[in-house]
């Protein structure tokens, strides 16, 4: 953390904010940021905003240097940062913008189950859930891959685990890029990066990784609930985890690489943490093989992970998956760098996209999204923290004109986990939740801590502001009964 943000902050209107690209000499664009007053006070207090002030230098940005209502201080990008850069224009990739958990991203799935019939059952359920799905730092799985079989999940994401029997076609369907984005260089990836992943197929890991047993508790819009079979206490299931340590060791690898870039390329930034290569160059194609290759290993981590979850409550209910109804509502991916065609100044550009813990959230009618959801804009899922709730939105025409269709991707850390392990005491935070109906397992004390709601902005919030300006639409609402934590 550093003092108060003393840079110009000009207020376009409620929601939206400027830095001028006359803050710093070399700018290219101005930096925009999506927030109300009341979270504008917390993210004046870290170094967000001028992490947002530095990726307006790289070359090639287009529109602005984005900032989401969830910002924070991240490495080279703010965590809720976005930023386009036109390829035809010099425009570069900077693993910085993705971060080093590509693909950290969050699935839903729908259950027939009520409130009513899990609450009796409920520490059961997340005890299966604990024992069954594997967390925690260098979790290892019972889901074993040889060689060949991983580089085959680094080119197939979900539809290798869905091959394997761990889900159906639907599955894919229901999740984005089909869980595979074209153009996964499985060579690129370094032999560290593969030991690393070989035993986490299937594996929550640490951190802000989580499997919630969730209620719905608010819906929004009549018609958009149909279309998405959503009642009133309903259970649902939420999943957020990532690449683990192959997609790490990726990042890893490519920031060494492109740090020479930076001299190679004459690339001028204020911040080395955003060295880059451009985009056509054969250092910003290799790392978007690499990185490619771990996003579709994160997907197929979710695959894996939603299997494991549908075992678990079989076993609890004493019935298939199939008959409890647990379908996949969506999968979205929260890190990731993609070449996308945007509107820019009234021409069609092709763009590379990054989101760094930002979520896709292209409008209706796009040809990307599932025919199931060609009408309804695509689903945008927004976890909060253990303790209050998460969303599922939907993206919008505006999105597409103002953030190449995006929006934030959960809460947004208020403190740090250092600050958060000083700040709340255990064995309370776990009474506080207890008192909610909230049962909690995790792997180590610790993680419950620095998960604490208190280290979190409030998520409603965030969802307020991204909802009244037009970035995405609520559909619903729920609250979190069971949590499991790496």
């Amino acid at each position: 953390m550093s003092g108060i943000w003393q840079g110009p902050l000009e207020k376009i209107d409620d929601y939206r904010w400027r830095i001028p690209k006359n803050y710093k000499k070399g700018m290219r664009v101005d930096g925009i940021i999506y927030a109300d007053e009341k979270l504008l006070k917390d993210i004046r207090h870290d170094k967000a905003l001028e992490q947002v002030a530095n990726v307006a230098f790289l070359p090639g940005i287009v529109k602005a240097s984005l900032g989401m209502p969830d910002i924070h201080w991240g490495y080279g990008f703010p965590i809720g940062g976005v930023a386009a850069t036109d390829i035809e224009k010099e425009g570069v990739v900077s693993p910085g913008g993705v971060g080093f958990d590509i693909n950290c991203g969050v699935r839903m799935m729908r259950t027939n189950l009520t409130e009513k019939d899990v609450r009796p059952r409920l520490k059961d359920l997340v005890a299966g859930l604990f024992n069954t799905v594997p967390a925690g730092v260098g979790s290892e799985g019972d889901i074993r891959v040889t060689s060949k079989d991983e580089k085959d999940i680094l080119l197939r994401g979900a539809g290798w685990a869905v091959k394997k029997g761990f889900g159906i076609e639907d599955d894919l369907d229901m999740t984005e890029e089909r869980g595979a984005i074209e153009g996964a260089d499985p060579d690129s990836v370094s032999e560290r990066a593969y030991t690393r992943g070989k035993s986490q197929s299937g594996t929550l890991g640490s951190g802000n990784h989580f499997l919630e047993v969730q209620v719905v508790d608010q819906l929004y819009d009549a018609d958009l609930v149909d279309a998405f079979g959503l009642e009133l206490g309903q259970v649902v299931v939420m999943m957020h985890s990532g690449s683990r340590g192959l997609g790490y060791q990726v990042c890893d690898d490519s920031i060494k690489t492109m740090l020479k870039c930076l001299t190679k390329y004459n690339i001028n930034v204020d911040d080395r943490q955003l060295a880059s290569a451009p985009v056509n160059s054969p250092e910003g194609k290799e790392y978007l093989g690499g990185m490619r290759a771990a996003a579709n290993y994160a997907w197929n981590n979710r695959q894996c992970l939603m299997h494991l979850t549908r075992l678990a409550f079989e076993k609890v209910f004493g019935s298939s998956w199939e008959k409890l109804g647990m379908f996949l509502i969506y999968d979205v991916a929260h890190n990731i760098a993609k070449i996308e065609k945007h509107i820019v100044n009234g021409k069609e550009r092709l763009l590379c996209v990054h989101r760094k813990g930002a979520t896709r959230a292209f409008g209706p009618g796009h040809a990307a999204l599932p025919d199931k959801y060609k009408k309804t804009g695509q689903p945008v899922i927004i976890p909060g923290d253990m303790g209050r709730n998460s969303y599922l939105l939907v993206g919008t025409q505006k999105a597409m004109e103002e953030t190449f269709g995006t929006t934030c991707h959960g809460a947004g850390r208020l403190k740090s986990r250092h600050e958060a392990k000083r700040s709340v005491e255990y064995h309370q935070l776990l009474k506080e939740l207890e008192a909610k109906g909230i049962v909690v397992m995790a792997s180590g004390h610790g993680t419950i801590v620095e998960e604490a709601p208190s280290a979190y902005k409030d998520v409603n919030e965030v969802v307020d502001v991204v909802h009244n300006a037009g970035l995405a639409k609520r559909v619903a609402r729920m609250r979190p009964i069971g949590v499991v934590k790496g």
